[in-house]
């Protein structure tokens, strides 16, 4: 099945995104427990936090560990003030800001959405995090299933958990899979890239890398087709002003444009590296010769 690689403008178009990567969002689960210091989607998430709000929802609780998560079966509204200084409420995107949530309501939404996609699926969260339970991920990927015409980006900084899952018997393999991109976010040339422990087992997936922030340089080399099964790279920089930001220098990324090239990867440079990259700067896509 031919997937379309535009962004789509309509009513059924999914979650507008400025994510340059992808055409469109969607959020069943949103909220993470990593702390990464450079998270926007924390801050966001926090930003749209519910002080006081409207609607059922369920709280899960895990004895001796201090975590919560939190389970909503339909939308709820939050109170704030409107212009006239009323109290009103609105839809609540972020109720318990990020702190775990599954939206359950929001798993049809794929389904809605009647033209082709690339959908990065739970930008607002680590759907592999390791405080997800395994039922909201079946959930998630039976949902990815019900429509099927659209192309489905995961990423995650827990590697390890797509092992498990695959052990588990989880992870969608053979037919299922061919429309499902299985991501694993790295910031210095020191983290775990996960996909050696997959494909040295004989695990035939399509996965990628993204590197964002980029926090150091990567040798030439370190990343290898053959022996990580990386079919897609994407790289970007910090954004924001946070005190302390790192930025990329541009030979780290020249080393990594020059094994992609060598390897036959694409490569993907987000647009905070425009302006650094200047006439080498490019933006290739895997599925572009579909």
């Amino acid at each position: 099945m031919q997937v379309c690689g535009l962004r789509q403008k309509g009513k059924h178009m999914g979650k507008k995104t400025k994510i340059d990567w992808c055409d469109s969002t969607w959020n069943p689960v949103t909220g993470c427990l990593r702390g990464c210091e450079y998270c926007y989607a924390r801050r966001i998430a926090e930003r749209f936090r519910a002080k006081e709000f409207s609607g059922a929802y369920t709280v899960n609780e895990e004895e001796n560990v201090p975590r919560t998560t939190y389970e909503l079966e339909e939308p709820v509204k939050r109170c704030c003030t409107d212009a006239k200084g009323l109290h009103v409420y609105e839809k609540a995107p972020y109720p318990f800001g990020f702190v775990p949530t599954f939206h359950r309501y929001r798993l049809d939404d794929p389904k809605h959405w009647t033209k082709p996609k690339n959908i990065f699926v739970c930008s607002m969260a680590d759907l592999f995090g390791e405080w997800v339970p395994d039922e909201w991920i079946k959930e998630v990927l039976k949902a990815c299933e019900a429509a099927p015409w659209h192309r489905y980006l995961f990423l995650t900084k827990n590697g390890n958990g797509y092992k498990d899952l695959y052990e588990k018997g989880i992870m969608p393999m053979g037919m299922h899979a061919w429309n499902k991109w299985f991501g694993c976010t790295v910031e210095r040339e020191t983290d775990d890239f996960f996909f050696n422990n997959l494909y040295g087992n004989g695990i035939d997936h399509q996965g990628f890398l993204s590197i964002e922030p980029m926090l150091s340089d990567f040798e030439p080399g370190v990343i290898d087709q053959d022996a990580t099964g990386i079919k897609w790279v994407i790289v970007g920089a910090e954004t924001g002003n946070r005190k302390g930001k790192v930025g990329p220098q541009r030979a780290w990324v020249e080393h990594i444009a020059q094994t992609c090239k060598a390897s036959g990867i694409p490569l993907f440079m987000k647009d905070s590296l425009r302006e650094l990259m200047g006439d080498d700067f490019r933006q290739e896509f895997p599925w572009e010769d579909e």
